[in-house]
């Protein structure tokens, strides 16, 4: 299907509908904060904000920054919003750090154009989350032919994206080793938590340059035993270093010390994920000098019963 031009590392790719000349392909190992949008009381985008957090988060060993992942809000900014929060993002953060920016739609040409216009406005890797409205007919032909045409078209690479809890889809196994062989798709974000899937995808795609992303820090450490190279994690975004720390742990093989951080991470990781999401995650980053402000409505602000429980977390396992 694919006839690859030259070593992979500098690919030329070819089919009957388009040529693409990709780039260089990029390292994605490493720890991702999925970074916050930051909004003003009236809902509109605070950059000044934006680039306070940046620059604090530029002094942790953080890989990069992963742009409109779920944690960014973007199903609630449009499509010239999300371009032009990458814009200052890429503007704010160091040299070293690697872009990843969420391009998906839910249409093939959207996401194809979107993922154009990030390419251009400096993402170094796009994000792409499965299209979910129609999940009836999100079939594996449906998604196989979606990730084909959108890395097709894309001039940097793509990374597949699988977040079920809130697509309610889970981009199987099968669709993802066999996208793992087009050249211009170079990873996954799998956030569904199965640990034994994640290592079936690194072992049947070992033959690849595909890199396998936990989605969430309370699963990391056992993701990383089983072959995953890193993570893009929510609660990076107020503990960086001590998700920078635990990766470094697992590296150097201190066992003991790399369970012991993990086992302190997983309650407050669940309050800010699968308890209270995107408006716990914000709450919580007020607590570390950080910027995390409202959400853009329908989302609601915690109650304070649920501000005390997501604080908790934190001050249980000493962090606070």
């Amino acid at each position: 299907m694919w006839r690859i031009g030259v070593q992979r590392s500098i690919i030329v790719y070819s089919n009957s509908r388009t040529l693409v000349t990709a780039s260089k392909n990029v390292d994605i190992s490493g720890i991702f904060p999925p970074i916050v949008t930051p909004f003003d009381t009236d809902e509109s985008i605070r950059y000044d904000y934006l680039e306070e957090n940046i620059r604090r988060w530029n002094s942790i060993p953080f890989k990069g920054y992963a742009v409109h992942g779920s944690n960014g809000e973007f199903a609630y900014l449009s499509k010239e919003e999300r371009v032009e929060i990458l814009k200052h993002v890429k503007k704010f953060a160091t040299d070293d750090k690697v872009i990843i920016a969420g391009s998906g739609c839910e249409s093939t040409r959207d996401t194809i154009q979107l993922s154009n216009e990030m390419a251009s406005a400096g993402a170094d890797a796009l994000l792409v989350i499965t299209p979910c409205f129609y999940k009836s007919g999100m079939s594996n032909p449906a998604m196989l032919q979606h990730y084909t045409k959108v890395a097709d078209h894309s001039p940097v690479p793509i990374i597949l994206y699988s977040v079920p809890a809130n697509t309610g889809i889970d981009l199987s196994t099968e669709v993802i080793c066999k996208l793992a062989e087009h050249p211009n798709i170079i990873g996954v974000k799998e956030s569904g938590g199965d640990v034994a899937k994640i290592g079936l995808m690194v072992h049947k795609t070992k033959q690849h340059d595909f890199s396998v992303l936990a989605g969430s820090g309370g699963f990391f450490l056992s993701a990383r035993t089983v072959g995953a190279v890193g993570a893009i994690a929510a609660v990076a975004n107020v503990l960086g270093s001590e998700m920078c720390q635990l990766d470094q742990l697992f590296k150097d093989g201190k066992t003991k010390e790399a369970l012991s951080l993990q086992h302190r991470i997983i309650a407050p990781n669940a309050a800010v994920t699968r308890m209270f999401n995107v408006p716990g995650l914000k709450k919580s980053m007020e607590w570390f000098g950080y910027y995390g402000g409202p959400t853009r409505s329908p989302l609601q602000s915690l109650t304070s019963d649920q501000e005390k429980l997501v604080k908790a977390s934190f001050t249980e396992n000493g962090f606070l």
